[in-house]
């Protein structure tokens, strides 16, 4: 008898000690689950997120982390394309980078970036006015539109075509296809209205959202008549800067009385064509646009990129002054503001 509860008193002792150490084991850490699924971890309800552990609730993992931990920081870079003009109003190509200075508010910037832009590819948007009132030479028009798309376009270049009067029309997109794009210029219909406001909006989205390191333009065939926009002046204004669109515009009167033109329209084009740095034409007739047309294009090929870190900063979402100067005997015409990103 004393050896049968010996035996029992032995085998109830083993099975403690082998369901202590099952116990143990059970609690280890899982190293193929996740924090969550290991043992002791609270239950996850269904249909709802697993927390993360205490430790790292609430704390955002730094972005753009290097393997030697370095974090690398967004800085705004403001990028400024600069034309250079001598006093016959020709472009000048071949300056140095010392031949620049460039001013935020006032305050001498450090130039960390200077090209010349002549090979630069561009994104460009020609806008034409089909508006009744445009209707005076509009095959001259379009046939110097046409004359401008064959003449400036480069493999690597890409035009859009698009109509404007009562509403924005994307008539052809972009491409570096010529004879696409002439005939789109040749089937523009005409049209009621003029919405210049919202054609410099449009495009000034549209070209901010293409991809690649390219220069944005928007070319404006118009007769200025701003008449029925939804967007407002600040809108279009504010879209063109924060795009970095270069606005030229070809101004068309086919009155030459300002008691028979819309010079509202046409002062508010050339206080945004001022903005951006383009530039404004006023021809006397549709023989002019030719001539025009190739002066846009001799100012595209012999431009300069200057770039800068601001310093000092300004505040998120504001208007910043930009300067550039130029030796004695030239002029520099480049965008006068741009607007801050979020800090």
């Amino acid at each position: 008898m004393k050896i049968a509860a010996y035996r029992s008193r032995q085998a109830i002792l083993h099975m403690v000690i082998f369901l202590g150490c099952v116990l143990a084991l059970g609690a280890q850490e899982k190293p193929d689950r996740p924090p969550w699924a290991q043992p002791g971890a609270p239950p996850v309800v269904p249909g709802t997120q697993p927390a993360p552990p205490a430790d790292t609730q609430g704390q955002s993992k730094p972005k753009d982390q290097s393997k030697s931990g370095t974090i690398k920081v967004n800085v705004n870079l403001v990028n400024v394309l600069v034309s250079v003009l001598d006093e016959h109003n020709r472009p000048v190509a071949d300056l140095a980078a010392d031949a620049f200075q460039i001013f935020e508010e006032g305050v001498q910037q450090k130039i960390d970036v200077f090209e010349t832009e002549t090979k630069l590819p561009l994104d460009l948007a020609l806008m034409v006015d089909s508006s009744l009132s445009t209707r005076i030479d509009i095959g001259e028009e379009r046939e110097a539109a046409n004359h401008f798309i064959q003449q400036v376009l480069r493999p690597d270049d890409r035009l859009a075509v698009y109509a404007v009067d009562e509403s924005v029309t994307l008539k052809a997109a972009y491409s570096s296809n010529v004879g696409i794009l002439q005939e789109a210029v040749r089937k523009i219909p005409d049209g009621a209205g003029t919405s210049l406001y919202d054609a410099i909006y449009l495009g000034s989205k549209d070209l901010q959202r293409r991809l690649g390191q390219h220069r944005r333009v928007i070319i404006m065939l118009t007769d200025g008549g701003e008449t029925t926009s939804r967007t407002d002046f600040e809108g279009a204004r504010k879209a063109a800067v924060r795009g970095e669109v270069l606005l030229y515009t070809i101004l068309i009167r086919p009155f030459k009385s300002e008691n028979e033109r819309n010079t509202a329209g046409e002062h508010a084009l050339q206080a945004i064509t001022d903005t951006t740095g383009g530039a404004m034409f006023f021809p006397d007739s549709a023989k002019d646009l030719p001539a025009i047309f190739d002066r846009i294009n001799n100012e595209l090929r012999t431009q300069y990129r200057l770039a800068y870190y601001p310093n000092p900063r300004g505040p998120a979402n504001t208007y910043r002054t930009i300067d550039v100067k130029v030796p004695a005997g030239y002029k520099a015409r480049h965008r006068t503001n741009y607007l801050t990103g979020p800090q």
